[in-house]
C-alpha cells in the first residue's frame, strides 16, 4: 500500500515509468531527457511505436520493450528501466537491438540503409565489471582496433543509478537533475528550487498521485508492491551473500589454509569482513605478525582486536 505522506510516484516502478516517459501528453519529458544522455543528437519530436516486437519467424523469440520510439529523423529509440540484474543481460540488449534494425529491412530492391538504433538503460543496479568506476553513464558503440568508431548508427547507452549520490544543492546541470528525479522523486513532498524548469513542472504535475483516477491508483499500488517484491529479494540475497561469503572465507582458511580462505573471500566481494576475519584469526591462536601478512591490517589495530 502507499505511505500516507506518498505525494509523488516512484518512476523505477513499471506503470510510473510509462505513466511519465510513455505516454503521448508527457512525451516532451521523455524527449528532454534523451537530450541529455544522447549529446550527438538533439531529438525535435517522436512517436511511440508497439513495445511488442515479434521476431522473423514464428520461432524466434518475442522482444518486448519498456518503450520504443521513432524520432523525426526516423531513428529508433529502445528505454528500457531494468530493476535487477539479469544474466547475460548485455547479450539482452543486443539481441533487442536487433529487432528495430530488422524492421528496417525492405522488399525487392534495398541498398541496405539504416537509420541509427538507440538502445538506452536505465539500471536501477552496478554492472560487476564497472563497480570500481565513478562513471555512471557509458556510452557503447561499435569500434575498432584503434578504438576509433567503425559504426556510428548503433549505440548503446547505460546509466547505473546506485552510483548517483548528489544532493539537490549538488545538482551541476540538467542530467543531473534528471537523475535526481529517478532516485528521489517518490520521496519527495514538493519540487526542488534546483527543479523548477518548464519540463520538470510538466513531470512532477504528471507524478502527483492525488490527481490518478482510481483505476490509475490501484494500477500503481500494483507496480509499486512489484518494485518493493523485487527490490526486497535483491537485497536479500547481496546480503546473504556477504555473510556467506565472510563463513566460506573462515571454513576454508581454517581447513586448507588461511590465505586461501582470504583470496577466496575477497573474490565474493567481502571486503568489509576483514576486521572481522582478523579478530577470529585471533581468537584460534595466530600471531599478531601472521594475521598481518594475511589481513594487510595495521599491527596496531590488530592488537585493539
Amino acid at each position: 500500500m502507499l505511505g500516507m505522506k506518498d505525494r509523488y510516484i516512484n518512476p523505477l516502478t513499471d506503470f510510473g515509468f510509462k505513466k511519465l516517459f510513455g505516454t503521448e501528453p508527457n512525451k516532451i519529458l521523455l524527449i528532454d531527457f534523451l537530450n541529455q544522455i544522447l549529446p550527438d543528437r538533439k531529438i525535435r519530436d517522436l512517436s511511440y511505436s508497439s513495445g511488442e516486437k515479434q521476431g522473423l519467424t514464428e520461432l524466434d523469440r518475442k522482444a518486448i520493450f519498456d518503450l520504443y520510439c521513432i524520432g523525426d529523423n526516423g531513428e529508433r529509440f529502445i528505454v528500457e528501466m531494468q530493476k535487477a540484474k539479469q544474466n547475460y543481460f548485455k547479450d539482452r540488449s543486443v539481441f533487442y537491438a536487433s529487432f528495430p534494425i530488422q524492421e528496417q529491412g525492405k522488399r525487392n530492391q534495398w541498398d541496405y540503409k539504416l537509420d541509427s538504433v538507440y538502445s538506452v538503460g536505465i539500471l536501477d543496479f552496478i554492472f560487476d565489471d564497472h563497480k570500481n568506476e565513478k562513471d555512471l553513464l557509458h556510452v557503447v558503440e561499435l569500434k575498432n582496433q584503434r578504438c576509433e568508431v567503425f559504426y556510428d548508427k548503433l549505440k548503446f547507452v547505460y546509466i547505473e543509478l546506485p552510483k548517483f549520490t548528489k544532493t539537490e544543492e549538488e545538482l551541476e546541470n540538467q542530467f543531473d537533475k534528471w537523475l535526481y528525479v529517478f532516485t528521489h522523486l517518490s520521496q519527495l513532498q514538493d519540487r526542488p528550487k534546483n527543479l523548477q524548469e518548464k519540463v520538470f513542472k510538466k513531470l512532477f504535475e504528471a507524478a502527483e498521485i492525488a490527481k490518478f483516477s482510481p483505476k490509475e491508483r490501484e494500477a500503481y499500488e500494483e507496480s509499486l508492491k512489484y518494485y518493493r517484491d523485487i527490490k526486497n529479494v535483491v537485497d536479500t540475497s547481496r546480503e546473504e551473500g556477504f555473510h556467506e561469503g565472510i563463513e566460506e572465507g573462515i571454513q576454508q582458511g581454517i581447513e586448507k589454509g588461511i590465505q586461501q580462505g582470504i583470496e577466496k573471500g575477497i573474490e565474493k566481494g567481502i571486503e568489509k569482513g576483514i576486521e572481522q576475519t582478523a579478530k577470529k584469526m585471533k581468537d584460534v591462536g595466530f600471531t599478531a605478525e601472521q594475521i598481518q601478512t594475511i589481513t594487510g591490517l595495521p599491527k596496531d589495530e590488530i592488537e585493539k582486536l
